[in-house]
């Protein structure tokens, strides 16, 4: 989400090489776009982003990983259903290097006037080739650009804390041992402001509540996973939550060893059906829809797409949303959980003050509701989080 960590990002989350890249990147073409889009009108008008005949999405890792990748293609498929006259071009496996730039160029060859680069590390690649290309409109989703934002660029992001927030309330009313754990990657401000939403979540219903947290070093590491849930579980936390992109590997072995789950990024209640708590997915979908129709109507330029877009509970559009309860969740926690919802939806914030460090020095003052600039500036783990940032 932030600009703060590009170069480390783009060698943390290198999820191929250059050969593998080849092999593993996949073009699929479907149908799609509403025929009261691509009008004779729009494609002369010059606009970027319009007269194209095709639509690519990138995707750092594979399409049907129980997380982010697969939340990412879901919603590519909606913008095929929603645009029946375009193709829909597809690329799995894509790193955050320059083979990311080759495959969009590669798309962009084929006909694509409109990209979706879908990883935090794309950025970088995203924005060379929209440089190169002014009449593509480049998306990069999850990180922000400084400055002055190209008129073919935009980012765009929800509000990923807030779903969290409430997940981290049912399992602070949940857990029977007071340890909840946290699987995470890479000490980012995603992922930092996704364990303290989490950990303020479950103290506001139950003070006794800690947050212990797990760093993988990797985005998909199933092994490295693995290690990290039976860590926490050994240790007697009883609901494991996690901030990777693929999330199967946790799910199963907390289901495994009767411990409740917090999914992230996707619903895999499937692969809990005893310890599903509840989660938060993404519902891509009709954002990923109403961009592509504002590029295909020749607005782009000037539009909010064409800045930092970002929406939460406030705005009512997060595409970031609270997923379904399981079968253990009691009525209490879902009263709790719906009732912060409202609050953060009028003028809350899962961080409204004071919020305060693990050494208990104030981060944000008591009745202040920081901005998202500040949330996404965050760098230190809140009071109850048990474990350390990793300095490098």
């Amino acid at each position: 989400m932030k600009t703060r960590y590009p170069l480390m990002l783009a060698k943390l989350r290198n999820l191929a090489t250059v050969t593998a890249v080849a092999a593993a990147v996949t073009l699929l073409a479907a149908c799609a776009t509403n025929s009261s889009t691509a009008t004779p009108a729009a494609a002369a008008s010059g606009a970027p982003g319009t007269g194209g005949t095709k639509i690519g999405f990138i995707f750092v890792g594979p399409k049907d990983d129980y997380g982010y990748n697969q939340a990412a293609y879901e919603g590519s498929q909606a913008v095929a259903k929603a645009f029946p006259a375009m193709e829909v071009l597809t690329a799995e496996n894509v790193p955050e290097d320059d083979n990311a730039a080759r495959v969009m160029e590669g798309m962009i060859r084929k006909g694509a006037k409109i990209i979706f680069a879908t990883s935090y590390g794309h950025k970088d690649p995203a924005l060379k080739v929209a440089a190169a290309h002014p009449d593509v409109v480049v998306l990069q989703q999850g990180n922000i650009v400084d400055g002055a934002v190209p008129p073919n660029f935009g980012t765009y992001f929800g509000t990923v804390y807030e779903p969290v927030y409430l997940a981290g309330i049912v399992a602070g009313k949940t857990t029977k041992s007071n340890k909840l754990g946290y699987v995470y990657a890479f000490p980012i401000s995603q992922t930092l402001d996704n364990i303290n939403a989490f950990q303020l979540g479950a103290a506001s219903v139950n003070p006794a509540a800690k947050t212990y947290v797990v760093n993988t070093s990797s985005w998909c590491d199933p092994a490295k996973q693995a290690e990290a849930a039976k860590s926490l579980l050994s240790q007697g936390v009883d609901v494991i939550s996690q901030h990777q992109d693929c999330t199967a590997t946790v799910i199963r072995a907390t289901e495994a060893a009767g411990a409740y789950t917090v999914g992230y990024h996707a619903d895999a209640s499937s692969l809990a059906p005893k310890g599903w708590l509840t989660g938060s997915q993404w519902n891509w979908g009709p954002l990923y829809t109403k961009m592509t129709q504002k590029i295909m109507d020749g607005g782009f330029t000037g539009s909010p797409y064409n800045a930092n877009f970002r929406v939460g509970l406030k705005t009512g559009d997060n595409p970031f949303v609270q997923s379904a309860y399981g079968p253990s969740v009691s009525e209490d926690a879902k009263k709790l959980a719906t009732d912060a919802m409202a609050r953060i939806s009028k003028d809350g914030s899962p961080f409204l003050g004071p919020v305060t460090d693990q050494a208990g020095a104030v981060k944000i003052p008591a009745g202040t509701v920081p901005d998202y600039k500040t949330i996404e500036s965050i760098d230190y783990f809140v009071t109850g989080v048990v474990g350390k940032i990793p300095s490098s």
